[in-house]
């Protein structure tokens, strides 16, 4: 029964790890043309928020990109500490650049046209961040890898920039606000900022089963079902000498 049990564990592991692998390269595929699309647009457009949105799309891949490089190795959980702090640097580097781009715009240094590929852009990104986010979240939850969980807050993150970037562009648009492309900017570099503090302290909520005590860490409170199915799991794989 115990070995059975530990073979079945392992092999969901193995499952959960390729999955993780794939929703990497898919956000890879994805950001790496919407960045370039994006940047493309907030350059015609003199666009700060648009910029902004395409240096996220980078910087996405860059935490994609550290996401396959644990995953590849046999034991990803020696490689999360760094890849955390990764995601969390590349977060404020966004947030940086963003904020000083956004200020400069408010001081005179160009206002932002209309653009329709902007648009556009943020349109799609609205609808396919969200199923790409959330199917990787899942995942990391149920295998207990923090970093999957913060890669897939970095994804999320693309969701509400696309909402705060359509917003902006449209209001841009219709009535002529300029300042709202850089207000707009100025709301995701601090959503950057969050999300970069939380990924630094290691707080992205996954399911982390404690051996020692049998239960999962305080952060899975919110998690649900999936925190408590890993725990079980882990209990059955990994102590046969207590049941």
């Amino acid at each position: 029964m115990t070995v059975v049990m530990n073979a079945a564990v392992s092999d969901r592991r193995t499952v959960l790890s390729r999955r993780i692998r794939l929703f990497a390269a898919a956000t890879i595929t994805y950001n790496v043309i919407e960045a370039v699309a994006a940047l493309w647009a907030g350059g015609v457009a003199d666009s700060s928020a648009l910029i902004g949105f395409g240096l996220d799309s980078v910087i996405e891949v860059t935490s994609a990109l550290a996401l396959s490089w644990q995953f590849s190795a046999k034991d990803p959980e020696r490689r999360e500490h760094l890849t955390l702090r990764i995601i969390a640097v590349s977060f404020f580097v966004l947030a940086a650049f963003v904020t000083v781009d956004a200020v400069r715009s408010l001081l005179g240094a160009g206002e932002a046209q209309h653009s329709t590929p902007g648009i556009v852009i943020a349109a799609l990104s609205l609808a396919i961040m969200p199923v790409l986010s959330w199917a990787q979240r899942r995942a990391g939850r149920e295998l207990g890898s923090r970093t999957a969980v913060a890669d897939s807050k970095q994804t999320l993150l693309c969701t509400y920039l696309s909402a705060v970037l359509l917003i902006g562009l449209v209001l841009n648009s219709t009535l002529g606000w300029w300042w709202a492309d850089a207000g707009a900017a100025l709301v995701i570099a601090g959503i950057a900022v969050r999300e970069g503090i939380n990924a630094w302290k290691g707080e992205a909520c996954c399911a982390i089963p404690d051996a020692d005590h049998g239960h999962a860490n305080s952060c899975c409170a919110e998690c649900g079902s999936d925190a408590v199915a890993v725990t079980v799991a882990a209990e059955l794989g990994t102590k046969p000498a207590e049941r």
